[in-house]
């Protein structure tokens, strides 16, 4: 652990030059009397870092010197190539180790690049989450991922999509975050398929290894599911509506086939200016009352007949709920 430490201290020199004591502590989180400690030991094994008193002060290292120990080690380097920012390594358990390989990275840089690394750094952020979000933390991710990384069998007990409990065994292949959830690819007894693991209510490794399906395309994969997927859920038909400037500002809270579908079919409404007429596709009435309900009176739904009216109703009985005073409706009550 200290020798981590005490080599993520002397990359952070390295690649950012001058440091403060508290700006050492901060990054490794740890107190500042340790970070003195860590500086002691690393003069005393012949790294030339020195300190600078004063307000603007700080230890920094002797201009020219740069450690050869740049070499990622094997978690270092599957912590790079995940795809998405800090908190998908976060989520996954390698958090420290995503930092660690980034400092490694940047300290084998020569100096010009990075300083270009740096300045993207800088004015660069990914945050993937959609707004007002909260990323899912499924208690057994942990577990699963484990699964994953050493190729074992594991039994979970799911829950479908109606809520049907069921048990399967199961070869994780691989984990997908899509927006906040994270999804289980994994092959059954019978094919391959996708589980949301906040679905999963328990996990047992199993004492059994697999191996992985030869040429299987994780990324691939995923597409041709979610394709797969959206043409499911989508099977309830369309529905032609009209939307005013404000329903259409806010379209992209339906999701990425609702958005599409309105760049692809929305026009000008004739009947009323700044208005859009287009056809979307629906996953059932029910779904799509509620989708539309959101929007209240700045969307209209003009086919088919049957949602038409249950969009109809819905708008009566909230007339007539607004209608009654409150004060009123709680001395109904009481008497």
């Amino acid at each position: 652990m200290r020798a981590s430490r005490l080599l993520s201290t002397l990359l952070l020199l390295q690649t950012r030059g001058r440091l403060t004591a508290q700006q050492i502590a901060d990054e490794l989180e740890v107190s500042v009397r340790t970070v003195y400690r860590d500086i002691e030991a690393l003069s005393a094994a012949g790294v030339p870092v020195y300190a600078d008193r004063g307000p603007a002060g700080g230890f920094q290292l002797l201009d020219g010197y740069r450690t050869s120990l740049t070499g990622l080690t094997t978690d270092e380097a599957a912590a790079l190539l995940l795809d998405g920012s800090g908190a998908t390594a976060g989520d996954l358990g390698l958090g420290p180790t995503l930092e660690t390989a980034r400092l490694k990275l940047l300290a084998a840089l020569p100096a010009e690049q990075r300083t270009t690394a740096g300045r993207i750094q800088e004015r660069v952020h990914v945050d993937a989450p959609g707004w007002f979000r909260d990323p899912e933390a499924p208690p057994h991710l942990d577990a699963i991922a484990t699964a994953v990384w050493q190729e074992q069998k594991i039994r979970i007990r799911y829950r479908k999509w109606d809520q049907t409990p069921v048990e399967r065994t199961l070869e994780p292949l691989g984990l997908v975050l899509k927006g906040i959830a994270w999804y289980l690819v994994a092959r059954g007894r019978t094919r391959v398929n996708a589980y949301r693991i906040a679905r999963v209510d328990g996990v047992e490794l199993l004492d059994a290894a697999f191996e992985r399906p030869e040429g299987f395309d994780l990324r691939r994969y995923w597409l041709e599911w979610s394709e797969r997927l959206q043409e499911t859920l989508y099977s309830g038909g369309s529905a032609t509506v009209r939307l005013a400037p404000r329903a259409v500002d806010l379209w992209w809270l339906l999701g990425p086939v609702a958005s599409r579908a309105l760049r692809e079919t929305g026009a000008p409404d004739p009947s009323e200016p700044g208005w859009v007429r287009a056809v979307v596709p629906i996953e059932s009435f029910e779904h799509a009352r509620i989708d539309f309900g959101r929007f209240g009176p700045d969307l209209e739904v003009l086919e088919p007949v049957e949602l038409r009216a249950l969009m109809r109703s819905d708008a009566a009985e909230t007339l007539r709920r607004y209608s009654a005073d409150p004060v009123e409706r709680a001395d109904q009550v009481e008497r």
